[in-house]
């Protein structure tokens, strides 16, 4: 039986609440096995906003149930990757396919929000953004890299950028997706310290609560403004 609305969103957050107890206890391991499943389940609630009947511009026809943007469900389809590759160890070959896999996350994102939400249009608009984006990842990097091991610079900071771009395509967007942007981006820096030895308490739970809050406002926001079932590359 199909899940409807209400009930997609639930298998999400109990699927969530369950991955974040589960890192509170082990980080890595078999108490993690809900991890893999928890994009799944955002696609899932995409479709299911989706669907909702859309009225079209030009009646009488009926209106029509419309499909998630295929930008957002190869992102999602992405990170589905990258869950699991990181799922197990932090050890280079992980941490590398996982990267890998997230920056299909990030180009699939960046190009979706630049054809279909506008993005290019709310940068030149506010070009100051997309200029402290640049910025922010150039002072990153560089006190970042000197910590990391020399195999590691090169790919964290061509995912880093891909992750600004994708961040700075967000903010041009602004709302729910801008928020989203930023949650993802403030997990992730929190990865990149871990991986150049910068550890904490609780560090492992607030990477996913960023990740999951990031995810969730990028998607929800991104249907609240792209038409359902809009073809690529037509802006909203």
């Amino acid at each position: 039986m199909a899940l409807t609305k209400g009930r997609s969103l639930a298998t999400f957050a109990a699927l969530a609440a369950a991955d974040l107890y589960a890192t509170a206890k082990a980080p890595r391991g078999p108490a993690r096995a809900a991890k893999p499943f928890l994009m799944p389940a955002l696609a899932a609630h995409a479709r299911h906003l989706s669907a909702r009947p859309r009225r079209p511009a030009h009646p009488p026809h009926p209106a029509q149930p419309g499909h998630p943007p295929a930008a957002l469900l190869a992102g999602l389809a992405c990170a589905t990757a990258g869950d699991t590759a990181l799922l197990w160890d932090r050890h280079h070959r992980a941490l590398l396919t996982g990267m890998a896999a997230f920056l299909g996350t990030q180009v699939s994102y960046t190009a979706g929000m630049t054809a279909q939400l506008g993005a290019v249009r709310g940068l030149r608009a506010r070009p100051k953004r997309a200029a402290a984006a640049l910025a922010a990842w150039g002072v990153v990097n560089a006190a970042l890299a000197p910590t990391l091991e020399r195999r590691l610079r090169l790919p964290v900071a061509g995912y880093s950028l891909a992750l600004t771009a994708m961040g700075a395509a967000a903010l041009g967007v602004g709302g729910r997706v801008a928020a989203g942007a930023l949650a993802f981006i403030a997990s992730d820096a929190l990865i990149g310290l871990q991986a150049a030895g910068h550890e904490f308490p609780s560090q492992e739970v607030l990477i996913m609560a960023g990740y999951l809050l990031g995810q969730y406002l990028i998607t929800t926001g991104w249907l609240e403004r792209a038409p359902a079932g809009a073809p690529a590359g037509v802006p909203d």
